[in-house]
């Protein structure tokens, strides 16, 4: 397992940003990115300090990531799907595992979320977004995975071992990966989940339905507030509860960017991930 003493989750404005600063500080530094990101989707940018001509939100991130490497930093392109912790914080990717004495969460915010009627009500009754967390309460019954892309694949891969029986529901969406065998795949569209004081089941579009005690929510990628929950971080909705030094309430665990909330400009992800990084810099110095 690679070892390092700070691994930034996240290659935008906020995570490149942290590297400068840690590599500077002649800290081993590993920033994972899945891909560029929601900044390198812009086709110009002019609101951002010291720009004289506009620029493509990809050439920024590229001059940036020349500019981190150039500084000692490590880029590698993985996805993330868990974060905990032994003796160090240990971070599961489809490449392989990681190790570091801090983290720091940069991924943005996730815009990826189901319109399902029910979901957000049952959150926490049934409805789950860590299996590694809450697989024990559901050793013998029903689950569901809901998702289409490698992360519904791990989240089913930690309930698999104790689960009765599990199923991969899509939402009517093309599955992106590979189920593991015996383990069916519907693609039907999701009207509602159901149940009052707990998940009972899911109904269709169709009007058919499926009984099932539990439903784990894996969209997508594991973003920022997903890996923040698998370790046991505060959150708020959809961001991430950090004080004015960008710590959680975990020692060791950073977030900044978008994943905090708050205004979603560049300057201000830039902002907090040279605060962060001032952070992680003494944090592993002192405790690390």
């Amino acid at each position: 397992m690679s070892e390092y003493d700070i691994i930034i989750v996240g290659s935008g404005p906020a995570g490149l940003s942290a590297a400068l600063y840690t590599s500077r500080a002649n800290l081993r530094t590993l920033v994972i990115g899945k891909d560029q990101g929601a900044l390198a989707k812009a086709e110009k940018i002019e609101n951002y300090f010291g720009l004289a001509e506009p620029i493509s939100g990809c050439e920024l991130v590229e001059n940036t990531k020349i500019q981190a490497r150039s500084l000692g930093a490590e880029l590698i392109t993985d996805e993330i799907f868990h974060i905990s912790w032994n003796q160090g914080f240990v971070l599961e990717g489809r490449q392989g595992n990681y190790q570091a004495k801090a983290v720091l969460l940069a991924t943005g915010t996730s815009r990826k979320k189901a319109d399902i009627r029910g979901l957000a009500e049952l959150e926490g009754h049934g409805v789950s977004y860590c299996a590694i967390c809450d697989a024990f309460f559901y050793r013998g019954r029903k689950v569901a995975v809901l998702g289409n892309e490698e992360y519904a694949v791990h989240e089913l891969s930690q309930l698999l071992p104790v689960a009765g029986s599990a199923v991969i529901l899509t939402d009517g969406k093309e599955f992106l990966a590979k189920a593991p065998e015996g383990v069916p795949v519907i693609t039907k569209k999701i009207r509602s989940v159901d149940g009052e004081d707990a998940v009972c089941g899911v109904t269709f579009e169709d009007g058919s339905s499926l009984e099932t005690d539990g439903l784990f929510v894996a969209l997508g990628s594991a973003g920022a507030v997903d890996l923040a929950r698998k370790v046991g971080a505060l959150t708020d909705g959809r961001s991430i509860q950090v004080d004015e030094t960008m710590a959680t309430n975990v020692p060791g665990l950073y977030a900044a960017g978008d994943c905090t909330g708050g205004l979603l400009q560049i300057s201000t992800a830039v902002g907090e991930g040279a605060k962060a990084a001032m952070s992680m810099i003494k944090f592993v110095r002192r405790d690390g």
